[in-house]
């Protein structure tokens, strides 16, 4: 007889816990994976209201400007107007294909994918709470050898008068009716994402951030760069402005705002973080050791202080993005049941991570921003190459594309690469790439671009612009 009902039981049906529970099935191993949303909630996050709508959004925000651009290139014409509920119908039939996806991935490997909210209910233990076929509430109980939690993370909105007013990005993909005065509060990636989606859509967008300047973490010109092209698009960027509360009025939300004024706005969308979605797992009950926001600790192999359980992704407030994720199910399942035949057991690094902020326009980076080569390194090189791109000569646009280098002096690698422009993640990709083999700027000076493209600018930045 088994020891246990599996040998591996996941927690959570987003990025991670799929690709966990996916190989680990294929290596041989039985393995459960419970997902509180159920089967049509699968791919998480990331597909259901993360990445993937997200990009969509911003597929169709983009339109606005193309038919307004394509009039220097002698299309004419009424432009055409936006259908929201359209675009939410489509979205929602796209995400729905891909939740099937992840399903049948799932079964056809193996795994049983079970629908209910699963807890630590004893050492090796696992209950999920489920409905009965008469809508009652029920439970089943299971144990398993290994146990994965994979929860992900959720949206954190602080405690403020009227905060109940404000949404998440959980909700903003379905607002009814679509938000003619929207108001961003936050400064990070998902905050300036969704300000340039609904500026792009038609919304009038105002975007407030406590900082002095947003996307903290970001290389600094990058961040300056971004919010004057934000700018110039038409958000209205506050900084060094916080909230203080949200009344609901006969106009709209009625936002006070720190400094005396007032916004008012038909929605009020609050992206000022994420926290690791750990409640209600019983976690203490098996001592499993958390950090000061909740956050899973885990060691080299994602294992955590209890031997048997282990945590990968966003709810080990690590770096929050889906690749990262799909990188270390796979450490854990090789280090759980053997890598795969014929290769090598995986490792994760995370140096030269590359990643994309879907602003208009795009932002793409790896490596280090200035200020941390300068820290790490000493003595830098730095490059830089601001122009319009040649698609905008004709468009009308005045649209600008900052690329920048940046260079260890003493060992002439490249240690930075980012980019604001047009499709600025499809390029760093490719880069980095080179990055990671540990390219120099000797390599990038020798590789003859594909001409005429913004991505050539990379490897023809002869002369530096500071050291």
């Amino acid at each position: 007889m088994q020891e246990h009902d599996f040998d591996l039981f996941v927690i959570g049906g987003g990025s991670g816990g799929v690709r966990a529970a996916r190989m680990a099935a294929q290596r041989g191993a039985r393995v459960a994976l419970a997902e509180a949303l159920g089967t049509d909630g699968l791919g998480g996050t990331c597909v259901n209201v993360g990445c993937i709508p997200k990009k969509l959004y911003s597929y169709a925000a983009h339109y606005a400007d193309a038919f307004e651009e394509s009039h220097g290139y002698g299309w004419e014409g009424e432009k055409p107007t936006l259908n929201w509920d359209t675009l939410k119908t489509n979205r929602a039939k796209e995400i729905t294909r891909l939740n099937g996806v992840y399903g049948n991935l799932l079964r056809g490997s193996g795994v049983t994918v079970l629908n209910g909210f699963a807890r630590f209910s004893g050492e090796h233990e696992i209950t999920l709470a489920t409905l009965n076929a008469d809508g009652s509430p029920g439970h089943q109980t299971f144990t398993a050898k290994h146990i994965l939690i994979a929860t992900g993370g959720t949206p954190f909105v602080p405690h403020f008068h009227g905060r109940e007013h404000a949404i998440t990005s959980n909700e903003v993909f379905d607002l009814s009716p679509f938000p003619q005065r929207l108001l961003v509060v936050g400064g990070g990636y998902i905050a300036c994402e969704f300000a340039s989606i609904f500026n792009g859509l038609g919304a009038k967008v105002t975007q407030l951030y406590r900082g002095e300047q947003v996307l903290r973490g970001f290389d600094d010109e990058i961040r300056h760069f971004v919010a004057s092209e934000m700018g110039k698009s038409g958000v209205d960027l506050r900084l060094n402005a916080g909230v203080v509360g949200i009344d609901k009025t006969a106009d709209g939300l009625l936002v006070k705002l720190e400094d005396g004024n007032t916004v008012t706005a038909d929605a009020v969308l609050y992206a000022t973080g994420r926290v690791p979605n750990v409640k209600d797992l019983g976690l203490e009950r098996v001592g499993v050791a958390q950090g000061a926001q909740g956050e899973v600790l885990v060691n080299g192999h994602y294992q955590t202080n209890v031997p048997h359980v282990y945590a990968v992704g966003d709810v080990t407030n690590r770096v929050q993005l889906t690749p990262v994720a799909l990188g270390e199910a796979m450490v854990v399942v090789d280090h759980l049941f053997g890598p795969a035949a014929g290769k090598p057991a995986r490792q994760m690094s995370y140096d030269f991570i590359p990643t994309a902020v879907f602003t208009h326009p795009n932002i793409g980076t790896v490596g280090l921003t200035e200020a941390q080569a300068r820290e790490r390194h000493g003595a830098v090189t730095i490059f830089r190459s601001e122009f319009k791109a040649l698609k905008h000569t004709l468009s009308g646009s005045s649209e600008r594309t900052l690329m920048k280098l940046v260079v260890d002096t003493a060992s002439d690698r490249v240690v930075g690469l980012h980019m604001v422009g047009a499709e600025a993640g499809e390029i760093v990709q490719g880069f980095a790439v080179a990055m990671k083999a540990g390219a120099t700027k000797a390599v990038f000076d020798s590789t003859i671009g594909i001409h005429p493209t913004a991505a050539e600018e990379f490897v023809t930045m002869r002369e530096p612009t500071r050291h």
